[in-house]
């Protein structure tokens, strides 16, 4: 573990019999395609701003009583992809070794990163036929190769897709809008399903949730993991992003798809990738968003966990 003096809203770094969440970054770049951005300093920023933040959620709760930890990043060898998985991955499986039912919440990186997270969720996971992986994002990233091969952050959808429990029925990317013609016709062959950022001023953004919510549950999708990628938003909410791509969610359509996502599944991991603080603006306006931002999500989590346990002491 590498931790470097500031911890996210100043959570504690051990996992102890209530602990729920943990936190942990993944400062790793190496498989961006464009020089500009350096995410890899951003789960150190993401940490930063939390020390000027309120300490309530928008809905009144307070984040200090959130039952998170923060346990810093995970060494990362640059160029070492290979080592690097499986640090990755045997990180997440020591996380799960100390408390079972914990949620892994890891930010990045760039997206790339979320692909042992995934993996290693789901290996963990008992009930894989109830688990879905829900990416947003605005880029379909389902190249099957791109730069240095197989490994990309613009083959992150393929390789999950890849995974063997992961089909076209339980894996949904929402908020594309920069779909290159390689990506259209694979994921035309696939299958694979993905909702367009402009179907929010189309129909609606209930309707878009309402459609999220139905693709999983046809599907029987209980679980899921969630990736965020940070240029989902629209560049004015967000401009800390390499792919400053127009016509992205806003802020509060997000928290308002993460607030509904939260009560009909169960999450089980969470991501927040890609934002590059060398590209933000003084005001720090991307890492503040990805703070609330996480801590929002979390504090939605909490509470359909504790709801839950409510109605399982009833019955």
């Amino acid at each position: 573990m590498e931790m470097s003096g500031v911890s996210f809203y100043d959570y504690g770094g051990v996992i102890d019999k209530d602990t729920k969440f943990v936190i942990f970054g993944i400062p790793w770049d190496y498989l961006t395609s464009i020089k500009a951005p350096n995410s890899a300093i951003a789960p150190q920023k993401i940490r930063e701003v939390t020390n000027n933040l309120a300490l309530s959620t928008e809905m009144g709760t307070e984040i200090p009583k959130l039952k998170v930890i923060d346990i810093g990043d995970i060494p990362i060898e640059n160029e070492n992809v290979e080592k690097n998985l499986k640090e990755i991955k045997d990180f997440v499986k020591e996380i799960y070794h100390q408390k079972e039912d914990i949620i892994p919440i890891m930010i990045g990186g760039d997206h790339f990163c979320s692909y042992p997270v995934i993996k290693a969720v789901g290996d963990n996971f008992q009930k894989r036929e109830e688990f879905g992986v829900l990416i947003f994002d605005a880029h379909l990233d389902f190249y099957e190769e791109w730069d240095k091969g197989v490994y990309s952050h613009a083959t992150i959808s393929h390789r999950v897709f890849d995974i063997n429990y992961i089909k076209n029925t339980n894996l949904l990317i929402v908020g594309t809008r920069d779909i290159d013609i390689p990506e259209l016709k694979l994921s035309e062959k696939e299958k694979i399903h993905y909702f367009d950022a402009y179907l929010i001023s189309e129909h609606g953004l209930s309707n878009l949730i309402d459609n999220i919510v139905d693709f999983f549950q046809k599907s029987k999708i209980k679980y899921l993991y969630v990736s965020i990628d940070i240029d989902v938003f629209d560049p004015s909410a967000a401009p800390a992003t390499g792919y400053a791509i127009p016509g992205g969610l806003t802020y509060r359509e997000m928290w308002q798809i993460l607030k509904v996502i939260a009560k009909k599944f169960k999450i089980i991991g969470f991501d927040l990738v890609e934002l590059a603080p060398n590209l933000d603006l003084p005001s720090n306006i991307t890492a503040n968003l990805a703070a609330k931002l996480i801590s929002e999500f979390i504090s939605f989590i909490s509470l359909n966990l504790s709801e839950n346990n409510h109605e399982t002491k009833k019955v």
